[in-house]
C-alpha cells in the first residue's frame, strides 16, 4: 500500500459536483426531460502529493467524475477549485466580472437567502410524508444555489463582504487584482528570460517599479479592512478568502492555459495513441502545443529521451509507431506523454485494466516511482479493489453517481461503514482455503441512472434497508475522524 500523504495542502477541491447528460425523450408526446445522472452532489478534497483511489462497479460514474473535474465535460452544477496556480497567474475573466458587480451579486445572495428561509419554514410545517420529502429537496436545491453564489463573491473579497459601500471595495479590489496580475506576468517573463536572453535586468527593473504600486494598493485594502474589522461577521467572511481558480468558470482559452497542469492517462492504450505518429512525435505534440519548446529547439529530443527513460522506454523506440508495441509499452508511452508536460495532477482512468496482471504490476510501480520523483498527485480510477488498495492513500467508493464512503485506505478496508463497501470487500476472492469468510454477492440489478431510486440509491440492493432509506437521501457526514459516509444504517461505528 502507498505511504500516507504527509502533505495536507489541498490541490483539487470539488464542491457539490453534478454531471447530467440529456437523453432522448421516450416518446414525442412526452414533455418530461430525461437525464443520465452520472455524478450527483459529489464533495471531496484531493491533497497535494497523494493518490486518491476511486472504486465502484462499472457504470457508476468514476470516469465521468475524472473527466468532469478536468473540465473535459462542462459541469452541470457545482464547483471545482484548483490550487496548483492562483487567480493572478491565470487572470480568469470571471474574477473581474464579479469584482465589477459586487453590489448586484450580494443582492442576489440575499434574495436567495430569503427564499432559502421560506423553503425551510415550509418544510418544517409539513407533516411527515412524500410532500415533506419533496419540500426538503427544494430547500436543499435553493441552499446549494445560494451557497455557490455566496462563495463566488466572498472567496474574492473575504471579510469586506460586510462593507456598507461595495463600490469602494470593488474599485480597491480591482486595482489590486490588476496590479497582482501584472506582477505575475513580469515574474513569468523573468523566469523565461533567464533561460534565453539578457532581458532579465530590464524586466526586474519593471517589477521593482511595480512593487510600490502594489504596496499602496494593498494598503488601501488594509485600510478598508480596518474600517470593518469590528463587524461581528467580518472574521467569518474573511476565512472564506481564497485565491484558488474555479475551473468551472473558465472559458476555453483560460482552461487551455491549465491543460498542461491537469493531465489524463486513458484506459485503452490501443486507441489513445495516434497510429500515424511516432513515439517522439506523440510526446512532442503537447510540448509544442503548450509552447514549452519551440519548433526549432533541438534540445527537445534530449528532453523526450529523458522522459522516455523515466517511463521505462528504450531510446531506440523514439522513431517507432504504436502498432510496433505491446499493450504495456503503449501504456508507458501514454504515461510519458502526460508526464512530459510536468503536470501537477493526473487522472489515471482505468490505466491498468486493459493489461495482464504481470504488466499491471509494472505500470503501477512505474506510477508510484514517478509520483515520488515528480511530486505528482493522482486520481486513480479502477474497479479492481486489490489495485486500489496497493496504490492509494485514500479511497472513495462510488455507487450510481454518488460517493457513498471515503476514508484512508487501511481504515476503509479494515472497518467499512457503508453496506455497499462491505459487499464489495466481501466479494474479493481469496486463496486461503482455511478462511471462514463467505464471498458476498450483491443481489438485484443496478438501477437506471436516468430514473434512480428515491432516498438512498442503494436501498434496492441493501439488506439493511428500512423505510427511511427509501424516502430520505442520507447526508454525507464524518462518522469517524477522516472517515465519511452517506448511510442511515452505519456499520462498525461503535
Amino acid at each position: 500500500m502507498a505511504n500516507k500523504s504527509k502533505k495536507k495542502k489541498v490541490l483539487i477541491r470539488i464542491q457539490n459536483l453534478k454531471q447530467y447528460f440529456s437523453v432522448k425523450k421516450a416518446s414525442v408526446f412526452s414533455n418530461e426531460k430525461l437525464f443520465v445522472r452520472a455524478n450527483e452532489d459529489i464533495t471531496l478534497d484531493i491533497y497535494e502529493g497523494e493518490t486518491f483511489g476511486l472504486v465502484g462497479e462499472s457504470g457508476c460514474g468514476k470516469s465521468t467524475l475524472g473527466r468532469s473535474l478536468l473540465q473535459l465535460y462542462e459541469q452541470t452544477d457545482g464547483r471545482t477549485l484548483y490550487y496548483g496556480r492562483n487567480i493572478y497567474e491565470i487572470n480568469p475573466g470571471y474574477v473581474e466580472n464579479i469584482l465589477e458587480k459586487l453590489e448586484v451579486e450580494r443582492k442576489k445572495v440575499e434574495n436567495l437567502k430569503t427564499k432559502e428561509e421560506a423553503a425551510f419554514e415550509k418544510y418544517k410545517k409539513l407533516p411527515d410524508g412524500d410532500e415533506k420529502y419533496i419540500a426538503l429537496e427544494e430547500y436543499r436545491a435553493i441552499e446549494k444555489e445560494e451557497r455557490n453564489l455566496f462563495l463566488d463573491v466572498v472567496e474574492l473579497i473575504g471579510g469586506l463582504y460586510v462593507a456598507d459601500d461595495l463600490k469602494e471595495v470593488s474599485n480597491a479590489m480591482l486595482k489590486n487584482h490588476r496590479l497582482r496580475v501584472k506582477e505575475s506576468k513580469l515574474q513569468n517573463k523573468i523566469s523565461q528570460a533567464k533561460k534565453k536572453s539578457s532581458e532579465v535586468k530590464n524586466l526586474e527593473a519593471d517589477l521593482n517599479k511595480l512593487n510600490p504600486e502594489i504596496q499602496e494598493s494593498q494598503k488601501e485594502i488594509d485600510n478598508l479592512k480596518d474600517k470593518y474589522k469590528n463587524h461581528p461577521d467580518f472574521d467569518k467572511y474573511e476565512a472564506y478568502k481564497d485565491i484558488g481558480i474555479n475551473l468551472t468558470k473558465l472559458d476555453e482559452e483560460e482552461m487551455r492555459l491549465l491543460r498542461k497542469d491537469l493531465q489524463l492517462i486513458f484506459q485503452d492504450p490501443y486507441s489513445s495513441l495516434n497510429p500515424r505518429l511516432t513515439v517522439g512525435q506523440i510526446i512532442s505534440e503537447g510540448l509544442y502545443s503548450h509552447k514549452i519548446f519551440e519548433k526549432k529547439d533541438k534540445s527537445i529530443q534530449d528532453y523526450i529521451l529523458d522522459t522516455m527513460d523515466k517511463c521505462g522506454l528504450a531510446p531506440y523506440f523514439l522513431h517507432r509507431y504504436p502498432h510496433q508495441f505491446s499493450g504495456g509499452q503503449r501504456q508507458r508511452i501514454g504515461i510519458a506523454r502526460s508526464v512530459a508536460l510536468n503536470p501537477k495532477f493526473i487522472v489515471c482512468d482505468e490505466a491498468v485494466s486493459a493489461l495482464d496482471v504481470s504488466i499491471q504490476s509494472q505500470i503501477i510501480n512505474l506510477l508510484i516511482d514517478l509520483k515520488e520523483q515528480e511530486d505528482l498527485t493522482y486520481l486513480f480510477i479502477s474497479h479492481d479493489l486489490s489495485v486500489i488498495k496497493y496504490i492509494s492513500d485514500r479511497v472513495g467508493v462510488m455507487y450510481l453517481g454518488n460517493i457513498v464512503e471515503l476514508a484512508e485506505t487501511e481504515e476503509l478496508y479494515e472497518r467499512p461503514i457503508h453496506p455497499y463497501t462491505e459487499a464489495l470487500l466481501s466479494a474479493i476472492p481469496t486463496t486461503d482455503v482455511d478462511s471462514d469468510r463467505k464471498i458476498g454477492i450483491l443481489e438485484g440489478d443496478i438501477p437506471s441512472p436516468i430514473k434512480p431510486p428515491s432516498g438512498c440509491k442503494f436501498h434496492t440492493r441493501c439488506k439493511y434497508a428500512t423505510d427511511i432509506c427509501r424516502q430520505v437521501v442520507p447526508e454525507f457526514e464524518e462518522a469517524r475522524p477522516g472517515h465519511f459516509v452517506a448511510c442511515h444504517h452505519k456499520l462498525n461505528v461503535d
